[in-house]
């Protein structure tokens, strides 16, 4: 396998850290410093002279396997393949079920999942969907969790119409079992939450607090969709949880790189605000009557133009942009070699030029995307 040692970068960890160069081998950040010396046999030096080097996005919400179905089985939207991935330099990810709980397997999720782990990048996902009491592969949730590597917790919908409407009893006795899990596993245990427009939802989560449950389990997504699940969100924020802002999907807000400004000028702590893709979800759209005249199938090159947006166009500092995308999701599930530049963390960086135009990916150390050429797809890709 190739190393690449790439110097005189401009090197965001997502702290800035100057200029530096860093080694990629054997999978890993083998070095990060001034004037690396290094002999490697199959080693390739590139020369980043006036280019910004990042980690890797890690989105944690993206319907690997397809998302959709509400409008029947012509509506299911179809799997993601390598290279939209690449294109967009994200090179970590949580794979999630939507709607669909009868054709989108938590099997078929997995093997997604491990199929793209194989083909390159690094990937987890939740198990379950919507729905509650959770669809799981072993009977329970909590047996996902300890006996599948790749499970960090459990995804279902509240305040979603398409929901189970769970009561504050079962939601806490859900989280218990995610906590415990998450303990004997090594893990933290996540309960991941598709936010959907009804209220109430966020006033049971204050609820479970109140009773002393630990607030890090509870993860809300799509936090921006309407205005009071922002509200609701920035306050959940201030009490210390983190919030996930799709980028992707529908929001209340101009853009949803808006929303997050909005967040910050509130006074949430960047440390706790994430943001994904919501990718190969379905997005309907409409006619002038607000008939739905058709599907669309939501991209995932969304993180990045969100980090362009924020960066660009709000004046926001390049290390708190790269945060939401890449320091935070690893942060916020306990998954220490994801999201930074630094010694012994897996082999993902992405390469800019200074106008934040992305040409070069790499994904466990490997070569995706040189010169903005996407060099590695998927097995079944043409």
């Amino acid at each position: 396998m190739t190393s690449y040692l790439i110097k005189n970068a401009r090197v965001f960890a997502p702290e800035e850290l100057g200029v530096q160069d860093v080694l990629l081998a054997g999978g890993k950040i083998l070095a990060v410093g001034k004037d690396l010396g290094v002999a490697l046999p199959d080693l390739e030096t590139i020369v980043a002279t006036g280019k910004i080097l990042t980690p890797g996005f890690f989105d944690q919400h993206i319907h690997v396997t397809g998302g959709g179905g509400e409008g029947g089985p012509v509506s299911r939207t179809p799997e993601l393949v390598l290279s939209e991935l690449v294109a967009c330099g994200t090179t970590s990810l949580v794979g999630v079920s939507g709607t669909d709980f009868i054709t989108r397997s938590i099997e078929n999720l997995l093997a997604k999942v491990r199929a793209l782990a194989s083909e390159g990048v690094s990937t987890w996902m939740y198990t379950s969907n919507y729905r509650f009491p959770p669809t799981t592969m072993s009977g329970e949730a909590a047996k996902d969790i300890f006996m599948v590597p790749e499970c960090l917790g459990v995804k279902i919908a509240n305040g979603d119409h398409r929901s189970s409407f769970t009561t504050v009893e079962e939601m806490l006795h859900l989280l218990a079992d995610i906590r415990l899990a998450g303990m004997i596993s090594g893990k933290l245990g996540v309960l991941h939450i598709h936010s959907g427009n009804i209220p109430g939802a966020f006033e049971m989560y204050e609820e479970i607090v109140r009773r002393g449950f630990p607030i890090r389990h509870i993860r809300p997504t799509h936090c921006a969709r309407v205005q009071h699940v922002f509200d609701s969100a920035v306050k959940f924020a201030k009490a210390g949880g983190y919030i996930d802002i799709t980028t992707g999907g529908s929001c209340c807000f101009g853009t949803p790189a808006e929303g997050i400004m909005s967040a910050l000028d509130q006074g949430v702590d960047p440390k706790l605000i994430t943001m994904s893709s919501d990718g190969h979800g379905s997005k309907p759209r409409f006619n002038e009557k607000g008939e739905m005249v058709g599907l669309a199938v939501c991209g995932i090159e969304c993180n990045l133009s969100a980090v362009q947006e924020l960066v660009g166009k709000h004046k926001l500092d390049l290390p708190t942009a790269l945060r939401f995308i890449t320091s935070n999701v690893a942060d916020s599930h306990l998954i220490s070699d994801q999201g930074r530049i630094k010694e012994g963390a897996c082999g993902n960086a992405l390469l800019f030029n200074e106008d934040l135009t992305l040409t070069d990916v790499f994904a466990k150390g490997r070569a995706m995307m040189r010169s903005g050429e996407i060099l590695v797809k998927g097995t079944f890709e043409l």
